[in-house]
């Protein structure tokens, strides 16, 4: 009964605007998808046929900054959780679904959801092709460790974190609102990234492929606005339909006709008061009631015993009523 009572006081509730302007896919938005495109195979390029790049990777390896600056290793290992997919998909849809609920839809956890399914599709797939080992990993120095067997190219805690604290920037309902989560956006994604190369799990250019490939996916989410606009549709649609589906069927009830006389006559014996209630009485101050005297000794009396006068003489009794 209490969870029924929760859930009524949550219906009741005013509903909150939705977001006022869905982003389209606009000629600026277009040039900066093709500049991260550019970005994102210049990335894969250099590490295919291009010294400099695989030389800074192992340039920072060999330098080991968890050995150089050890005081920070406690603190980074806690902070590179916020790139981990898992835990940060967790805490940003459970905030993404109070929004939902207030604004009466469900474009944000949708958004959210189309997000995390192409930084999946894109990032695993590229990861498990190229098949990159990481630097604890490493064999050869100065190669790039390539379709080796292992998926650390792009670096995913990187994608991850541009992709899941960025969607929150991208839903954004104000200007305000949008440049504040940009900006906690990019801390957490380059931070995680910086991290990541701190604690030796990725080399440079895993991270600068991470970042690109992030970047990619809230860029492309415009497209898929529409597709967000019909399932969102749908959604609400079928949560109309089941409604008025639960209030044209009740619960069915027994006729009174079904139900035995004596089953009826046992109830209401049961639900009646059976209390007697006395009419009142008027109430009277206390020097309106009447006094009451007492006729005689309280004592009971004692038919066992013989008064006292029983056994004087006349003279004696005569005095000791004078007396």
């Amino acid at each position: 009964m209490r969870t029924e009572r929760i859930f009524a006081r949550l219906e009741q509730e005013p509903e909150r605007p939705s977001n006022r302007d869905v982003p389209r896919m606009s000629r600026h938005r277009v040039v900066l998808f093709g500049a991260a495109v550019l970005f994102y195979l210049a990335i894969v390029a250099a590490v295919f046929v291009s010294d400099h790049l695989l030389l800074l990777d192992w340039q920072v390896m060999l330098f080991r900054p968890y050995k150089q600056w050890p005081d920070l290793h406690a603190f980074l290992d806690y902070f590179v959780v916020m790139g981990q997919r898992g835990p940060t998909a967790v805490l940003v849809a459970a905030w993404l679904g109070w929004r939902s609920w207030r604004q009466r839809t469900m474009r944000p956890l949708l958004a959210l959801g189309i997000g995390l399914l192409l930084l999946n599709i894109t990032v695993g797939a590229v990861k498990y092709g190229l098949g990159r080992l990481g630097p604890h990993y490493a064999t050869t120095v100065g190669s790039a460790e390539l379709f080796a067997g292992g998926d650390i190219f792009p670096s995913g805690h990187t994608a991850n974190a541009v992709v899941t604290w960025g969607i929150l920037a991208y839903l954004a309902t104000t200007p305000r609102a949008r440049r504040v989560l940009s900006v906690v956006a990019a801390v957490f994604a380059l931070g995680v990234g910086a991290t990541t190369v701190y604690l030796g799990t990725h080399w440079v250019s895993d991270v600068l492929l991470g970042w690109a490939a992030g970047l990619l996916v809230l860029l492309a989410l415009p497209w898929f606005e529409p597709a967000i606009a019909r399932a969102n549709a749908w959604i609400i649609a079928a949560k109309a339909r089941l409604g008025r589906r639960r209030g044209l069927a009740p619960v069915p009830v027994a006729p009174a006709a079904a139900i035995p006389p004596a089953l009826v006559a046992q109830r209401a014996a049961r639900n009646a008061d059976t209390r007697i209630h006395h009419a009142p009485r008027p109430h009277t101050v206390r020097s309106e009631r009447t006094p009451v005297t007492p006729t005689g000794s309280r004592r009971p009396p004692h038919l066992d015993r013989t008064p006292r006068t029983a056994g004087m003489g006349p003279a004696a009794q005569r005095g000791r009523s004078g007396a």
